[in-house]
């Protein structure tokens, strides 16, 4: 009876305890969203804001973002003061679209390099390739200097605009020997193909607390559950095929194949195959997380990298590839193109500098001159 009796003032006093306690304040870190993490700063480090570029520039990637010839002729200002000399304009388009846009950029300035898509007005029938052979030389005696982009991030639909619906048209992996007349009469035509394979390793794995990349994956996941979905690595396989089938292709990769997270993976991918080259567009934030491991890989494969920019021409995005390139800044951020990572200068040496800027894409158009 003693017993219980204490045991019912325990509880008693539990009870009251427990109403007595004072609740635990949430904290600031509860209740700040990641997506609203912007921190600034705090080292007292050198910063420096090139506004140009060191050596003359070859940007061997962007796309037809000016709509109109005024836009054409700012962005040539732009490009100027940038030190920017020429810039290939991957169009995606073939045909009346290819030639009227052809027509815009080069009658505002002779900066801007065309390149085409393919025709695939005709995938599906047995007159496929022979229409789209035909019309890649069309483009080609028009002006394009090389076919830009191309590519898939998994389900086979590749980067062959519709420009009648403004939509990609699904297809099939660049592996598809459909694809084989095409790729071979570019490189009868001394025309590079930029391709476009997967995307960054985060957006293939699950929205959760792990993932690395997660406030850049939560916006462009992949979908894995699609049928008949092939994962990046499945996707660079597909690319590889591709090189092997068409060794007299030059195949340019662009966002470093999406592998800036597994640089010894893409080295061997490099060196199975003479007729690749890298650009490295819109993926100097990537890279920039990995400082050391990047700069040796620019050192490594210095002849095969190209400079390149992908993104909207803006003022700000040229000012983020010069520092990101030529300083040796560390901890810094850039909220509109690089999410949630701190980013560190790379400090290239001239010499690689001045190949990645345009040496590289001077001496490829000298070989495929010469080919012809």
């Amino acid at each position: 009876m003693k017993k219980l009796i204490i045991s019912a003032f325990a509880v008693a006093g539990l009870l009251f305890s427990c109403e007595q306690a004072p609740q635990k304040e949430e904290s600031f870190l509860d209740k700040l969203l990641l997506k609203d993490y912007k921190p600034v700063p705090c080292m007292n480090l050198p910063e420096h804001h090139p506004h140009s570029a060191k050596f003359n520039v070859h940007d061997m990637h962007s796309h037809a973002y000016a709509a109109t010839p005024e836009e054409c002729r700012e962005w040539a200002e732009r490009l100027k003061a940038n030190n920017i000399d020429k810039v290939v304009v991957n169009t995606y388009a073939s045909g009346d679209k290819f030639e009227e846009l052809y027509d815009m950029y080069k009658n505002a300035s002779d900066a801007f390099e065309m390149w085409c898509g393919f025709d695939m007005s005709a995938w599906g029938t047995p007159e496929f390739e022979e229409t789209a052979v035909a019309s890649l030389v069309r483009d080609y005696n028009y002006g394009a200097r090389g076919v830009g982009e191309v590519g898939d991030k998994g389900p086979g639909e590749a980067y062959f605009t519709n420009f009648a619906t403004g939509v990609p048209t699904p297809t099939a992996h660049m592996n598809d020997p459909r694809f084989d007349a095409l790729f071979e009469k570019c490189g009868e035509l001394g025309m590079p193909v930029v391709i476009h394979v997967g995307d960054p390793i985060w957006m293939y794995e699950p929205i959760d607390e792990h993932n690395d990349g997660l406030v850049n994956a939560e916006h462009w996941k992949i979908d894995m559950d699609e049928p008949g979905m092939l994962g990046l690595y499945d996707l660079c396989t597909t690319l590889e095929e591709c090189c092997d089938r068409h060794p007299n292709t030059t195949i340019i990769a662009c966002h470093f194949m999406n592998l800036t997270h597994d640089y010894e993976l893409l080295g061997r991918i490099m060196d199975r195959h003479e007729n690749l080259y890298l650009d490295n567009s819109a993926r100097h934030v990537e890279s920039a997380i990995t400082p050391r491991a990047t700069k040796a890989f620019y050192e490594k494969y210095q002849d095969r990298i190209f400079f390149g920019t992908d993104n909207h021409p803006s003022q700000e995005m040229y000012d983020l590839q010069w520092r990101i390139l030529e300083t040796e800044d560390e901890h810094f951020y850039d909220y509109e193109h690089a999410y949630h990572w701190q980013l560190y200068g790379l400090g290239l040496s001239d010499e690689v500098l001045r190949k990645l800027y345009h040496e590289n894409a001077d001496k490829l158009y000298e070989k495929l001159a010469s080919k012809k």
